[in-house]
């Protein structure tokens, strides 16, 4: 098949395409500057700026398939520069996507979500079916789902894919806290009680191949591990991978110095499990986070 790829460079992304393209896929990744990128058999790197209109647009029309991953990272202190950011780098480019997409074309677009999508929940098992929260990552990843799913209108397919943290090489959150346990700061955030929904960054992949090789599918589907876990039970497991203590937890106070506004999705939490995925019979290879994290450790 024929795919078109946003955010293609990035901590998913260059794995999702390695992937593909391995099993023969024709790719065109979209990304800012082609210095350093070599094209390959499969691969082809395409300049352009998701957020802007542009000659990659028409390349859309002759792909099967459109994988949208482009988005500003959330790691990072929070400003008003940052959260605009933020909410463009997912809404404006996603519409710009749909834009290029020809009325009656019968593509797949597979969009990119998050599980932040559903606000902030205490112990409630939170599935497919929950309604959106009310706060800033949950208003962005609303208006981003409601701007893909306009390509229904012009007669795509719509997949969802809402994401938990991954864990997996190479970046991500893992990237920012191995550091700080190997350091000794490392520890549960509060009392430790806030769920963390997770998902293992090949678990991933096999879902995003699911998705799209299941062509009746569509619609919402939350890709983390059934088992999410307390982050304290996290802490936990990621100092045991690395062989190190982790006794002391953070305080929140201390978490909202450092990250801002960022920091409420730190401290609080929600527990997300992959509904849709397990009743249509999807196994997840690595559902445990002590083997996840010692997977990525190693």
């Amino acid at each position: 098949m024929r795919i078109f790829v946003t955010g293609g460079t990035g901590f998913i992304g260059k794995k999702l395409t390695k992937v593909l393209a391995l099993q023969g896929h024709e790719l065109y990744i979209l990304t800012r500057s082609k210095a350093g990128k070599t094209d390959t058999e499969n691969i082809k790197y395409i300049e352009g700026n998701p957020i802007s209109s542009g000659n990659w647009q028409n390349l859309i029309e002759g792909c099967d398939i459109v994988a949208n991953l482009v988005g500003e990272s959330i790691l990072q202190r929070w400003n008003e520069d940052a959260k605009k950011r933020i909410r463009d780098s997912r809404i404006v480019a996603t519409k710009n996507i749909v834009d290029a997409i020809p009325a009656g074309k019968k593509l797949t677009l597979i969009s990119t979500s998050a599980v932040g999508y559903y606000g902030f929940h205490e112990d409630e098992i939170i599935d497919e079916s929950y309604p959106p929260g009310n706060d800033f990552l949950a208003n962005v990843a609303k208006d981003w789902e409601n701007e893909a799913l306009k390509a229904k209108e012009k007669g795509a397919r719509v997949i969802i894919t809402r994401f938990g943290l991954v864990i997996g090489e190479g970046g991500g959150i893992l990237e920012k806290l191995i550091p700080i346990f190997k350091s000794y700061a490392g520890g549960p955030i509060g009392d430790g009680m806030q769920w963390f929904s997770w998902v293992y960054m090949d678990d991933l992949i096999k879902a995003y191949l699911f998705l799209i090789n299941s062509k009746e599918l569509e619609g919402p589907f939350n890709i983390t591990s059934p088992n999410p876990v307390r982050n304290k039970d996290f802490s936990k497991a990621l100092a045991k991978a690395l062989n190190v203590f982790a006794i002391f937890s953070v305080p929140p106070f201390a978490i909202k110095l450092a990250l801002g506004e960022f920091a409420e999705y730190s401290i609080k939490g929600q527990r997300v499990i992959p509904k849709r995925l397990l009743e249509l019979g999807f196994q997840f290879d690595v559902p445990d986070i002590f083997d996840a994290l010692k997977r990525v450790v190693k």
